[in-house]
Order: structure tokens, then C-alpha cells, then sequence
């Protein structure tokens, strides 16, 4: 079967839901297409419970600096509570039932399942196919990448990414969080700070590489502080799991070991899933080329993480206004980042805008 309307938009992240929403609600007949949950990564695994947890860590830290500055204090960790407010209150226990009634009370057809392109304003999903009039919008995001390290790829399902951290209704007594950016470093400081032993592993010279390194030496001071175990400049040759620990090998090193591991080494938008090579897209690129009104070729754009352009949401609903303005006709101002803003929500918090100084 093949349906004719107005916009596909395919994946329904922050950016995607944004499109179709507001085009539906200008009065276009738009088909949105989800294989996972409606709202993306940002409000089941993203942004809004990774707060949430790293406020409580934060809650616990302040109350350990109580002795010696305002009288006495006891702290006792519990992650009963944060996982259960996880659970109730940020996700609905990982049901978007709330968003689905959202986006359709706006005039979209939702449709569940994992979309692939045909062409360039054709979207199939198992056996229905979507023509688009107008316009399909990509916004299916990204997934976690893991590096080419000897034994890591046979070890897939048994390894945490941020998901699986997110959803732990359990903390482990040990993690090796595999490296060191915003996501591997925001994470292993509040777990330490409910009493698991971590260790970061990361490949660069120093943790936050993309920061001042002002700043990402203020953090790694703090961690240190708190307990954390940091290898930086690490060269990983191995990755092994008896059943009970993960160990890193490490080139010149004692190997790391933990009763869990954590892969966070970034994200990257899989283009093969979506059969990109159908409008033209290299699939083996870090991200979808868009040019600045997010068009990808005639009659298809694209927002969000698989543009590879700051995976962050505001980013994706920053394009997701210029792309829907695109198709309606108002001919918005061309997208530029040069003062792109972004924060790591350590403790302390590291802000930037725009280039750093090495930029």
C-alpha cells in the first residue's frame, strides 16, 4: 500500500516531533514515523533523567561538606529514589503514550515502526510506503558508537551505553566508564558520588577534550578529589569479560577492571539503517550533509543528530525551525553555529560558546 500526503517525517526526536507537529498544525497532512519511543533521546535517556540523577549526586556532595562549615552531617546514598523518579516521573516508565496523544491532537498520523528511504520523497515502513508531496524530513537521530578496540564489538549487549546506565535500577560496586567526554565524565562523577568505584579511560591527552583545557584541569582536579580513577592518553588493546568484571588492557599500564563498563565514546546517526545511499547519501558518513535551510537533495531535509552538526537538542530544535519554515514558504534566515553553546553538567559545570581558543 502506498499513501500520498503532504510530509514524512522519519524519526521523531526532538526536532522530527517539532516539524511534524507544527506543519501539521498549519493545516499539511503529515505522517510521523517512529520505530522507538515519540520525543527521542532527550526525555527517556537524555538531558531530562540524566539531570535528574546528577542533581541527586550533587545533593548528596553538598551534604558531605556540611561538617566543618555549618555544623555536622550523616550521609547515607540511596539510588532507590532516583531510579524510581526516573521510572514515575521523567518517562512513564519508558512509554511515550503522553507524546503520541500530543502530536496527534496536533493533526499528525503517528505510525510505529522503523522507516527506510526509497527514493527521495518515499518512505517504507515493512510493507506500507509514505509518498510525500512536498517533503520528508530525516531526523533519526544517532546511536552509540563503540571504537574498533580488540574484543569490545563481541561484548555488545553485555556493556553499558548511556541507555543502560540511564535504566539502572541497581549501582554496581565498580564501573570503567570508556572515555572521557561530556557524557562518560557527568556519569562517572555521580556514580562515585553514590559510592561506586569508577575509573575513566580516555584516549585523548586529557578528559573534556574539547574544552579549554582550563577547564577540563579544574574538573579532573575535582574528580580526583572525589575518588575517581583517571587514565588519560590511554591506548586500549584489549577488552575481556570472565562473567563477573570487564578489564581494559592498556598499552604501558596496569590493566582497569570494573563490574560493569560503560561505553561512551559518542554517537553516531546509522544511514545504512535508513537506506540513505536512496537520495545519494554516503552511508558510511558521520553525519547527513545538509546545506543552510537543512535540505538534503530536492524535496528532503533533515535535523537533528544525523546532520553530525552538535548533537545536542537545542540544536536539533534550532533546525527544525528553519527546516519547517523551509517547506512552508517563508524563506527563514540560513543556519550558522559559530556561537553555538553548550554545557557539561560536572561539578563544577563547564559552559562554552562558540570556538575555543585552539578552534
Amino acid at each position: 500500500m502506498t499513501d500520498v500526503v503532504d510530509v514524512v517525517v522519519l524519526g521523531l526526536g526532538p526536532g522530527g516531533e517539532e516539524v511534524a507537529g507544527r506543519l501539521a498544525q498549519a493545516g499539511l497532512e503529515v505522517v510521523g514515523i517512529e520505530g522507538k519511543l515519540l520525543g527521542g533521546e532527550c526525555p527517556y535517556w537524555g538531558c531530562v533523567p540524566s539531570k535528574m540523577m546528577i542533581r541527586a549526586g550533587n545533593l548528596l556532595a553538598e551534604a558531605r561538606r556540611v561538617p566543618g562549615m555549618a555544623g555536622a552531617s550523616t550521609v547515607t546514598p540511596d539510588w532507590t529514589p532516583v531510579a524510581r523518579r526516573i521510572r514515575d516521573e521523567a518517562t512513564d516508565n519508558w512509554n511515550d503514550q503522553v507524546a503520541v496523544d500530543r502530536f496527534v491532537s496536533k493533526g499528525g498520523r503517528f505510525v510505529r515502526g522503523w522507516g527506510r528511504l526509497d527514493g527521495p520523497r518515499r518512505v517504507v515502513v515493512g510493507t506500507d510506503a509514505y509518498e510525500a508531496r512536498r517533503a520528508v524530513v530525516v531526523s533519526v537521530g544517532a546511536k552509540a558508537w563503540a571504537p574498533p578496540i580488540p574484543g569490545l564489538a563481541e561484548l555488545a549487549g553485555t556493556y553499558w551505553t548511556n541507555r543502560d546506565a540511564i535504566e539502572a535500577d541497581a549501582l554496581p560496586g565498580s564501573l570503567v566508564v570508556l572515555g572521557g567526554g561530556a557524557i562518560g565524565v557527568e556519569l562517572g562523577q555521580m556514580f562515585a558520588r553514590f559510592g561506586t568505584e569508577v575509573s575513566i579511560v580516555e584516549g585523548a591527552e586529557r578528559l573534556l577534550a574539547p574544552e579549554e583545557p582550563e577547564s577540563a584541569t579544574l574538573v579532573t582536579e575535582v574528580l580526583r578529589g572525589e575518588g575517581l580513577e583517571l587514565h588519560t592518553s590511554a591506548s586500549i588493546t584489549a577488552v575481556h569479560h570472565d562473567g563477573g568484571r570487564f578489564t581494559l588492557e592498556l598499552d604501558g599500564d596496569a590493566p582497569v577492571s570494573g563490574e560493569r563498563l560503560l561505553v561512551a565514546t559518542g554517537r553516531r546517526p546509522d544511514l545504512a539503517a535508513i537506506n540513505a545511499a536512496s537520495i545519494g547519501v554516503n552511508e558510511h558518513a558521520h553525519g547527513m550533509a545538509v546545506d543552510d535551510h537543512l535540505r538534503v537533495t530536492e524535496g528532503v531535509w533533515a535535523v537533528g543528530d544525523v546532520t553530525g552538526v552538535g548533537a545536542f537538542t537545542h540544536v536539533s530544535m534550532y533546525q527544525a525551525n528553519i527546516a519547517l519554515r523551509d517547506i512552508l514558504g517563508e524563506d527563514p534566515a540560513p543556519a550558522e553555529y559559530r556561537a553555538l553553546p553548550r554545557v557539561t553538567f560536572t561539578d563544577p559545570e563547564v559552559g562554552s560558546v562558540g570556538l575555543s581558543e585552539a578552534a
